[in-house]
């Protein structure tokens, strides 16, 4: 990253993230995610048809992975805000209300402190155009 011009993801996919989500997309349309820190199924990145998590003033639009949009529940990310998050997928069953399960994945959310460079810039922008409005 050369200075403070170039604005970091706050959510990124691995390339096996990204595939799975080609192949879901594939099958059930436009997908989206949401990750919260709830119960049921922990703070697995949930992937739903778009449109059939009713997000609300508690959830934040973090950006979109594959073109499909990804949100975090408020509470989550006023915790991991100095955080990227980064979606990979694993074997396993995921959260049953989620899409991967039947195809014997999982997605996982990695994650790794922003550079004091990349927050710096994200703060610069967030500022201009916040992700949390103060409604």
């Amino acid at each position: 990253m050369t200075g403070s011009e170039t604005i970091p993801d706050r959510v990124t996919a691995t390339d096996a993230a990204i595939e799975l989500i080609r192949k879901l997309k594939s099958i059930h349309g436009p997908v989206m995610f949401h990750q919260s820190g709830g119960c049921c199924d922990g703070s697995a990145p949930m992937c739903f048809p778009d449109g059939e998590f009713k997000t609300g003033d508690q959830d934040v639009l973090l950006g979109k992975i594959e073109g499909s949009p990804f949100y975090i529940g408020r509470a989550q990310f006023e915790y991991w805000q100095h955080t990227q998050l980064i979606i990979d997928v694993v074997d396993g069953r995921g959260g049953m209300f989620s899409l991967e399960g039947p195809e014997g994945k999982r997605f996982l959310t990695r994650s790794r402190i922003f550079s004091d460079d990349e927050w710096k810039a994200l703060k610069k922008a967030e500022e201009q155009n916040p992700l949390i409005s103060e409604t």
